[in-house]
């Protein structure tokens, strides 16, 4: 069971450089929250499940996966209201953020 939990969690690690390149290769703020999204999720998931399955069927395997449930159901909630809080300001994709005051640059003052 070390063997295999070794294994998962190398698969684990693996995923989470892998992610770390898609990062650095997009620079869109939208795309950059989608990969490391995906690297939360997907790598350190793996690395979870790989910890359980090395420790074996305990107590702390038991509290290991109840972190990871948690992660599965918060993890994509918070990267979703980051994005969308992003949006709603106005922040676009190419880092500048888009003037919503009407009255701000009006020719009156």
């Amino acid at each position: 069971m070390v063997l295999l939990g070794d294994i998962i969690i190398g698969l684990g690690t693996l995923c989470i450089l892998i992610g770390i390149i898609g990062f650095v290769k997009y620079k869109s703020f939208y795309t950059r929250i989608l990969v490391t999204t995906k690297i939360e999720t997907v790598g350190v998931i793996t690395i979870i499940i790989g910890v359980a399955v090395r420790h074996g069927l305990s107590f702390f395997s038991l509290k290991v996966l109840l972190l990871m449930i948690m992660m599965i159901i918060i993890n994509p909630l918070v990267s979703h209201v980051i994005a969308r809080c992003a949006y709603l300001t106005g922040y676009k994709a190419d880092g500048k953020i888009k003037d919503n005051n009407p009255y701000e640059n009006s020719e009156e003052n």
